[in-house]
């Protein structure tokens, strides 16, 4: 009898110890399960998030710290066009008064610019006006009579934005002009232009300006011009600080803008969007994405993709064979191409939305890491 009760308990043991063990593996079946899900969920998220943003290359940042919230192609290079202005109030304020004045010559006059804000030859203002006319209506003729200013000409004036952006960090920009108007060798990328961004706004010039929506300049002729901003965002977004927009046919629309919110700042750059309603619509998207990454203490990702890295690196090569043409043929197409962009830059039209390619997305952990804490300075 008392083998049996032995025998008896023995079964029992191993029942329950059979019990906990299905229960044990059946609950980290389950946690396995969950976690899988809530992995695929997020990612689809980000994913989805990711091909809502048709712009060609686009970054959040956080002021603050540097810190990337999001960014798609952050390190491809594509035209800036006319945010380039903001190295160009940077080196003017490096190196000249508000108060000083400037003569119109006649290489300013000929600048390609908005007709309602052309400056004429012989014409007298402050750089501080100039200052206006280039950061609120994209004034190009201001921003050349500007480095005439300071540097004696624009060639030189360029060295200094190079230089500039190097300082700051920028190393994947450079510059050929002080407007943004296209040519060889010109080019920027999202990652930078928030950096260029970030520290513009420690100029205090500069942060008063590019948050105004309309102002008026003079000339000591006594001439008024009417300047409206080209940031649509100034009139809808209440926490707007101020940002720079750009356009070239073959820079497309671009914009660098930063936003506030309950004490939090960000900066959210495109490049490459296809209509300004796409640029104005993607920047209040990522803008609003930035702020809940800093509230919820998210991670930051950062997508690359293929195709339009492709289309980059096919435009290189068909550049590289310009130098297959004669010295005679090459200096004739050189001139027909100068006056096709600049044409192109005179031009405001926009054109209809094209959906861009999208390849498949990839991660690079190193660059993405680099990305994700930017610079700390």
């Amino acid at each position: 009898m008392r083998q049996t009760t032995e025998q008896q308990n023995s079964r029992a043991a191993e029942q329950q110890s059979f019990v906990h063990k299905s229960l044990a593996f059946d609950l980290l079946r389950y946690c396995a399960t969950a976690l899988i899900t809530l992995f695929t969920i997020h990612y689809s998220l980000f994913t989805a998030y990711a091909d809502e943003i048709s712009s060609k290359a686009a970054v959040v940042m956080e002021v603050s710290t540097g810190r990337v919230l999001f960014a798609k192609n952050p390190n491809l290079k594509l035209p800036p066009a006319s945010t380039t202005k903001l190295v160009t109030a940077m080196v003017v304020l490096d190196r000249a008064n508000m108060s000083d004045t400037v003569t119109i010559s006649e290489a300013a006059a000929n600048v390609p610019s908005l007709k309602e804000t052309k400056l004429r030859a012989g014409e007298t203002l402050t750089v501080e006006t100039l200052l206006y006319a280039a950061l609120i209506r994209s004034a190009n003729d201001a921003a050349f009579a500007l480095a005439e200013v300071v540097a004696g000409s624009e060639k030189k004036f360029v060295q200094l934005m190079n230089r500039k952006t190097i300082a700051i960090g920028a190393s994947h920009t450079k510059f050929i002009n002080t407007t943004g108007l296209p040519g060889k060798g010109q080019h920027t990328t999202a990652y930078d232009l928030s950096k260029i961004m970030r520290y513009a706004l420690k100029y205090p010039v500069i942060r008063e300006i590019i948050g105004k929506k309309e102002a008026e300049i003079a000339t000591d002729q006594g001439r008024t011009i009417a300047l409206e901003n080209t940031n649509r965002l100034l009139w809808s977004d209440n926490g707007a600080v101020g940002g720079k927009t750009g356009y070239t046919k073959a820079a497309r629309h671009c914009f660098v803008y930063a936003g506030e919110k309950e004490g939090e700042m960000v900066i959210v750059a495109l490049l490459g969007a296809q209509s300004r309603e796409v640029l104005w619509n993607e920047a209040e998207k990522l803008e609003t994405r930035g702020f809940a990454v800093i509230a919820s203490n998210e991670q930051p990702v950062v997508y690359f993709t293929k195709a339009d890295y492709k289309k980059s690196s096919k435009f290189k090569v068909k550049n590289s064979k310009l130098k297959t043409y004669s010295k005679n043929n090459k200096a004739k197409s050189d001139r027909v191409s100068s006056k096709k962009k600049i044409n192109r830059a005179v031009s405001a039209k926009e054109e209809n939305a094209v959906p861009v390619e999208e390849g498949k997305k990839t991660k690079d952990k190193d660059i993405a890491k680099n990305v994700a804490y930017g610079n700390k300075g």
